[in-house]
């Protein structure tokens, strides 16, 4: 059944909006999910902060033209549903990847990630990187790791200096006894 023009541009509209507001986009086939597949796995993607809709190939291809995206040709083939990842890349990928393993009917073809089109293993790769969170409080342990040994040095030598003036009182109360 074919759509209105009116439709058409809607969900271009929706498109552009989606596109302009995401750092990835995760194109995946679907054939043979079912509506109830399909909405457990929109329910996980929300999880992560992304959004996963069935799209239009073409009008899926206008609008990333018009939002100056590169255009994946060779992964709007097929019945496509395309993943938008609104914060982070690597949870989105994570969530994508974790499904198709258990539902095999889940393809993931490919990505259009900061400027540049990977394949289903740019996706694999992406998945296995750390969430800003992850990098955020490991550089923060890397950063502090510094100032710790340094305050354990300087507590360090401070004991040493305590040490030796009370080894000294202890030894001039010991000759004063005497």
């Amino acid at each position: 059944m074919a759509i209105s023009k009116a439709r058409k541009d809607e969900l271009v509209a929706q498109y552009i909006e989606l596109i302009n507001e995401s750092n990835a986009i995760f194109v995946t086939e679907y054939t043979g999910l079912s509506v109830s597949d399909l909405e457990a796995l929109r329910e996980k993607v929300r999880e992560v902060d992304g959004a996963f809709y069935v799209t239009k190939n073409r009008l899926l291809r206008v609008a990333m033209e018009q939002t100056n995206t590169p255009v994946p040709e060779e992964l709007l083939i097929g019945q496509v549903a395309a993943g938008f990842a609104m914060s982070d890349a690597p949870p989105l990928a994570k969530t994508l990847v974790d499904y198709a393993k258990k539902e095999e009917r889940l393809i993931i073809k490919g990505v259009v990630f900061d400027g540049d089109v990977l394949s289903a293993d740019g996706v694999k790769a992406l998945a296995s990187l750390p969430s800003l969170p992850e990098v955020q409080s490991q550089l923060v342990g890397i950063i502090s790791a510094p100032a710790r040994n340094l305050a354990a040095v300087i507590a360090g030598g401070v004991r040493q200096v305590i040490n030796v003036v009370d080894a000294y009182a202890k030894n001039d109360e010991s000759a004063e006894a005497a």
